[in-house]
């Protein structure tokens, strides 16, 4: 204790007696934050990130597991020793695992599927009991048998391609390749196109042998790895599919998961590429079109199978116990103003880079703030500190928690902050673009353990170097800000941000920890410690840049909220949308000609089967002036707020911070989205064929892609409004 406390005196007269070169964005005076920053900063231990990446990757820990109640208690554990007020908050989830899992072709091949990984010398904790079969989380319970279709990818313009060669994936099992998408859109098209049952396997080009060595060799998947998995259609609601919209606590009311509405119909199974190769060697049919072909050593056929293959699964369907840890620290000035962080602690398997490597790093801030709390340090603002079950399953554990708070975190909840895997490589930010300055800043200051400058300065390296004309390197390299992404789905922001409207941030590193191992039993201490960050120094970087997010949004003097930077954003949008419906207009009316003179030219792979082609319908004008009038709105809306903040003096600026953290909820529309009323933000959700990847402005996007253009109008009054309904809020301010 003596010697931390001589290095916290040292560097508090170290930079004391510097003069600081720094202004922070929302601070009066900075220099008390930076000395802050440096203390927090002196705590952080890569090698207790790793202590904790090995203890708490040391057994599986999927939800409702022995292991699962390990974890959380040591997570609860660590926040009461660093001070943090703790508690587990408990929710009943539904959480089938299987009790049935075959998969067998019979006919002119015979072969029954091995269905499970190998453990390996190499890897510790590879051969643990308790360790969940390979499956596919929320597959119906089935018993299927027909010829197989290979699908490629399984994405709707897959279906399309299939089409053309005159193959119908009705009454068949279909198998895709796991890659280009959410896992969970494959068997959902599938499903969409009256396909029975589906397999996903993984293929060696894509993260295999084709990708680098495999496993124990290198870090990509070797014949045998599996990735588990949900399938929840999640782009309808996240959670418990039994509770939809009200918290999984004891004794909720409950739908049969049966007639749940974010779940399939068919039998799913995800299986190795050891399995899927006699499956695909049996194919027959046309051959595969080139860009459909893999890493296996033969031709691919697009099938039907010349043999049967027989799928069985049967599940339990129990509701099991979600402990979702979570930590506080009661603000000195604002207690009812919250500055929230969340990473989640199940995994399917051991799950040391997802979610263990996230978790660790949080870890390391709760015990650099303790510390700081130990020297007198108070947050004006609460810290809530959470640790959640059941994110692989489908978010469950922050949904339903997000779903029981709601009307709390509406008034009172300034930010959630996320965390999933972490590794070496890039910063990787994504969050509502208000943000965007605060992430330029943060990034600036933050060092890349690896090549000793700021990671904004590597991740801007990082995007000339993968851009693909000198257009676009220049314009990388004469960057200013970071670019924040938006957000989709896949992580525990999704019900803060899309249901709630509460402004939130998605952070990590990554780039250069490729390989195969996620979702599968080498996702462990083992394989992290050899192929995703050695050193575990990308744990301190994920916590510094988190923890400066934390510590400058819970002592700010005025919340760094730019809505400046959200018009721009969002006129970028605007105006890509409408380029699309140019683009669709032009290719209408350039296709149709080219039919209707008959010069429609076929590939050199033309087969008797191919389809003539047929007049595309013309695209209607479309009148963006709402959506163009409303953006002028915001934009003198916008720059009103930023100058009211410059002006305005101590009482008027808390008066200010009290309503602007709450702005991003008018963005919210009553109705919510076409066809998945639950996604309520009328800027930011995942596409309804994309899962994980996000739609911008998704009600009118989505509607331009399928064409529904009475759809289009219609969504486009709703995304004006909303963004006149935030201009009126800045105004007020």
């Amino acid at each position: 204790m003596k010697k931390q406390a001589l290095v916290f005196s040292l560097l508090c007269f170290i930079i004391t007696n510097t003069k600081a070169q720094q202004s922070l964005l929302g601070f009066k005076s900075s220099d008390a934050e930076i000395i802050n920053e440096k203390i927090f900063d002196a705590q952080l231990s890569a090698k207790r990130v790793g202590e904790n990446i090995k203890k708490l990757s040391s057994v599986p820990h999927h939800v409702g597991s022995v292991g699962g109640k390990m974890v959380a208690s040591e997570i609860a554990k660590v926040f009461k020793e660093a001070g943090w007020d703790t508690k587990i908050e408990t929710y009943q989830l539904m959480f089938p695992t299987p009790i049935t899992r075959t998969l067998e072709m019979s006919g002119v091949t015979n072969y029954k599927a091995k269905l499970k990984e190998t453990p390996l010398k190499e890897d510790a904790t590879s051969n643990q009991a308790d360790q969940l079969p390979t499956y596919n989380c929320w597959s119906a319970d089935g018993d299927v048998t027909s010829n197989l279709v290979f699908v490629n990818y399984g994405l709707p313009e897959d279906y399309e391609t299939l089409a053309k060669y005159g193959i119908d994936v009705k009454g068949k099992i279909v198998i895709a390749k796991y890659g280009r998408s959410w896992r969970g859109i494959k068997p959902k098209v599938a499903q969409e196109h009256g396909a029975i049952g589906c397999l996903i396997y993984s293929d060696p080009a894509d993260d295999g042998y084709g990708a680098g060595d495999a496993y124990p060799v290198g870090a990509f998947k070797n014949d045998q790895t599996v990735q588990r998995g949900s399938i929840m259609d999640m782009v309808i609601y996240p959670g418990d599919p039994t509770t939809p919209n009200i918290a999984s606590i004891e004794g909720a009311p409950r739908v049969d998961h049966n007639d749940a509405k974010n779940l399939l119909k068919i039998p799913v199974l995800p299986i190795s590429y050891g399995d899927a190769t006699p499956l695909l060697k049996d194919m027959a049919g046309p051959v595969a079109p080139r860009e459909w072909g893999g890493g296996l050593p033969f031709t691919y056929h697009i099938g039907p199978s010349t043999s049967q293959v027989h799928l069985k699964l049967a599940f339990d369907w129990k509701l099991r116990p979600g402990l979702d840890v979570i930590a506080t620290i009661k603000g000195s000035e604002f207690p009812d103003q919250w500055v929230i962080r969340g990473n989640h602690h199940d995994g399917w398997v051991n799950g040391a880079a997802d979610p263990i490597s996230g978790m660790a790093a949080e870890l390391e801030e709760a015990i650099a703030i303790g510390g700081l709390l130990k020297q007198g340090w108070k947050p004006k603002r609460t810290l809530v500190y959470c640790a959640w079950d059941a994110e692989e399953p489908g978010l469950m554990g922050s949904t339903e928690w997000v779903e029981n708070h709601a009307a709390e975190l509406q008034t009172k909840a300034v930010a959630y902050i996320n965390s999933d895997g972490n590794g070496r490589g890039f910063l990787g930010a994504e969050g509502s673009h208000a943000f965007a300055p605060l992430i330029t800043e943060i990034s600036k200051t933050v060092i890349d353990p690896q090549t000793g400058v700021s990671v904004f300065e590597r991740s801007k390296a990082a995007r000339a170097a993968s851009a693909t004309s000198t257009a676009a390197k220049k314009e990388a390299f004469q960057s200013t800000a970071y670019p924040l992404g938006a957000m989709g789905s896949g992580s525990d922001y999704s019900s803060f941000i899309q249901h709630l409207g509460v402004p939130s941030l998605n952070i990590g590193y990554g780039g250069e920890d490729e390989g195969g191992e996620y979702h599968s039993i080498y996702d462990s201490y083992d394989m992290y410690r050899r192929f995703k960050d050695p050193t575990f120094a990308y744990g301190v970087t994920l916590a510094q840049t988190t923890g400066r997010v934390v510590m400058r949004l819970a002592n700010a003097d005025a919340l760094q909220f730019d809505f400046t930077e959200l018009h721009k954003t969002v006129k970028g949008y605007i105006t890509e949308l409408m380029n699309n419906v140019d683009q669709l207009r032009e290719k209408a009316k350039v296709e149709n000609e080219l039919v209707n003179n008959s010069v429609y030219v076929y590939a050199a792979d033309k087969t008797e089967n191919l389809k003539l082609p047929v007049l595309l319908p013309e695209v209607p004008y479309i009148d963006f002036t709402s959506v163009l009038n409303a953006l002028a709105h915001l934009e003198k809306a916008a720059a009103g707020a930023e100058a009211a903040k410059k002006t305005a003096d101590a009482k008027k600026l808390a008066e200010i911070n009290s309503k602007i953290y709450t702005a991003e909820q008018q963005l919210l529309t009553n109705a919510g989205l076409p066809r998945r009323p639950w996604f309520k933000h009328s800027l930011y959700a995942p596409g309804f064929y994309t899962g994980y990847g996000v739609k911008t402005v998704p009600g009118v996007r989505e509607a331009i892609e399928q064409k529904n253009w009475a759809e289009t109008n219609e969504q486009m009054g709703e995304v004006a409004k909303a963004i006149d309904r935030l201009s009126v809020y800045l105004e007020a301010l």
